[in-house]
């Protein structure tokens, strides 16, 4: 997918929600320019740029490189942008969240004039439920914000398996982000139609300037990105062993053999994941608390777990509570 296509094949839907169990089409289309639609949307409120496919590149091979995270003293302490918060349970770790996020949206909003966020599934958007509470849900810049997932599942949007679902039950239905400004994948695609439209809408934030670019990777560069953890060490929809893992060209890529259920996904790659400014990953619960162990240990194996390749370029923050942090 190249950038003639991105010039030529951008289209806006805007879906007005009704509920997750009485979906409809919008009567509103904002066209951008004209092209050929592959198919209609059925979805909650969203905004979502659509284009015509073009085949996803088998992903290349290179070589992994592995980041120090070794010597841990406190929970302020930093190894190559990495850093670390123990809180004594997940209700003062969601607190601190809040605060955490609340500041890195005033100062890109000030900065940038927009606060772009990705968000996964899981656990995470339950931590993330301080924010549409006082003083935040009031004192948050949201018309703002643009929100965009980490890695989707290729299911309807009302599918109890979509991400879209969680964090809009969990968040974004509570907050006033406009619905223009949060994307969602077309799940009327297929995994790999769905991968190429997400980064041909990727592509279309960069050039409308919303969206930034690393000027050391050439990538683009999320504001934050907000990521939780498998028991396997997986994050987004990168598995531990899997080939997506080497992928080092696409921004949005597929998969459609996924170890845990549903199997056809999109999902970021790597180099986007690593040229956000900030990475910011919450753990709550003993069962990660052997992945952390690994993560931050001293000894640091050749075969790393997809959570030990995360880094950003400013700043890697890992939010845990007590249990997830107890074998450090």
């Amino acid at each position: 997918m190249g950038s003639s296509s991105l010039a030529t094949n951008l289209r806006t839907f805007s879906i007005q929600h009704q509920s997750s169990s009485n979906l409809s089409f919008s009567s509103s289309i904002q066209r951008l320019i004209p092209i050929r639609i592959n198919s209609f949307l059925r979805s909650n409120k969203v905004n979502l740029i659509s284009t015509s496919r073009s085949r996803i590149q088998r992903p290349s091979k290179w070589k992994l490189q592995s980041s120090s995270m070794a010597g841990i003293v406190n929970s302020s302490e930093k190894r190559e942008h990495h850093k670390k918060e123990i809180f004594e349970n997940e209700e003062d770790l969601s607190i601190s969240l809040a605060k955490y996020i609340a500041d890195l949206s005033e100062k890109f909003v000030k900065e940038r004039g927009s606060f772009t966020v990705t968000l996964s599934g899981g656990s995470l958007i339950k931590s993330l439920r301080k924010l549409a509470e006082a003083p935040y849900v009031d004192s948050i810049d949201w018309a703002k914000w643009h929100v965009l997932w980490l890695d989707e599942r290729v299911v309807p949007k009302d599918h109890p398996d979509s991400n879209y679902k969680l964090a809009y039950d969990g968040l974004l239905s509570k907050v006033p982000i406009p619905p223009g400004q949060v994307y969602a994948i077309n799940d009327a695609l297929s995994a790999e139609g769905a991968a190429d439209d997400y980064e041909t809408c990727l592509k279309h934030l960069v050039n409308t300037g919303i969206l930034a670019v690393s000027a050391a990777s050439g990538f683009p560069k999320f504001d934050l990105q907000l990521l939780g953890m498998g028991p396997d060490g997986h994050v987004a929809s990168l598995f531990p062993g899997h080939p997506l893992l080497n992928e080092k060209e696409r921004w949005v890529t597929f998969i459609k053999d996924s170890p845990k259920p549903p199997p056809e996904r999109i999902t970021l790659t790597f180099p986007v994941i690593n040229s956000s400014a900030y990475n910011a990953l919450v753990l709550v619960g003993a069962g990660k608390s052997a992945i952390v162990a690994k993560a931050w240990g001293k000894d640091k194996s050749s075969d790393l777990l997809p959570v030990e390749m995360v880094t950003a370029e400013d700043e890697f923050t890992w939010f845990m509570d007590k249990e997830a942090a107890s074998k450090l």
